[in-house]
């Protein structure tokens, strides 16, 4: 990237000031978040019907994908028939995820469910190097009922399990999402940010257009993949 656009040059004084008067906004939103958080523990939840999914290893029923926890967070990965790349926002989100052993200690489970045929998305999880468990909801109202459905968006959805009756319990899509990521919140700490056209940035910084920076599907199996 080549720019002349450079922030200000100030004496060590006015750098501390304005990064103080920064963190007092950066304080405020954490503690807004943790109101949003404590506001999500007390959320009423919905009963869900006895779901068949697919899996690796066959037909499976949704409350036996919790294994031994009792929480469980599904990301619904966007799935396009016959695609070779599937849609790299989805795969470049969850190739985040690679060691999720920490939520053994918290009682959940992360888990991909898409669309796709089963063996198609272990076949396209294979190809880009993707480390979750996944399972299949082509032949399930699953996704549709949780607002993924087929041809549909991406979601993440959260569930908890009492004795054998799952419940629903949150929901989010679209930029919901970014709460979940290490990439954005990374990024966001840059001088430049994301070089998005639609972040508020000074003159001169450098933009260029929504999604163009991300990494394509065929990128991210270049890195990961065992089969690309």
């Amino acid at each position: 990237m080549a720019t002349n656009a450079l922030p200000p040059v100030v004496d060590a004084d006015t750098w501390q000031r304005q990064l103080d008067a920064l963190r007092d906004r950066e304080k405020a939103a954490t503690r807004e978040l943790d109101a949003i958080a404590a506001q999500r523990r007390r959320m009423p939840m919905v009963t869900m019907p006895d779901y068949t999914l697919e899996g690796e290893q066959g037909q499976v029923r949704l409350a036996d994908i919790f294994g031994s926890a009792s929480q469980l967070i599904v990301y619904n990965h966007m799935w396009f028939p016959g695609e070779q790349w599937q849609c790299p926002g989805c795969t470049g989100f969850t190739s985040q995820f690679t060691r999720l052993e920490f939520l053994d200690n918290y009682d959940a489970r992360f888990v991909i469910v898409t669309q796709g045929p089963i063996d198609e998305a272990l076949a396209y999880k294979r190809r880009v190097g993707n480390t979750m468990t996944w399972y299949s909801t082509a032949n399930s109202p699953f996704g549709t009922d949780v607002g993924a459905p087929p041809g549909g968006g991406f979601a993440v959805n959260v569930f908890l399990r009492d004795g054998g009756t799952v419940y629903r319990t949150w929901h989010t899509n679209g930029r919901g999402t970014e709460q979940l990521s290490h990439s954005f919140a990374l990024i966001d700490l840059l001088p430049y940010g994301r070089q998005e056209e639609w972040q508020d940035s000074p003159e001169g910084w450098p933009q260029s257009p929504t999604y163009s920076r991300w990494a394509a599907s065929e990128d991210i199996a270049a890195l990961y993949g065992s089969d690309a």
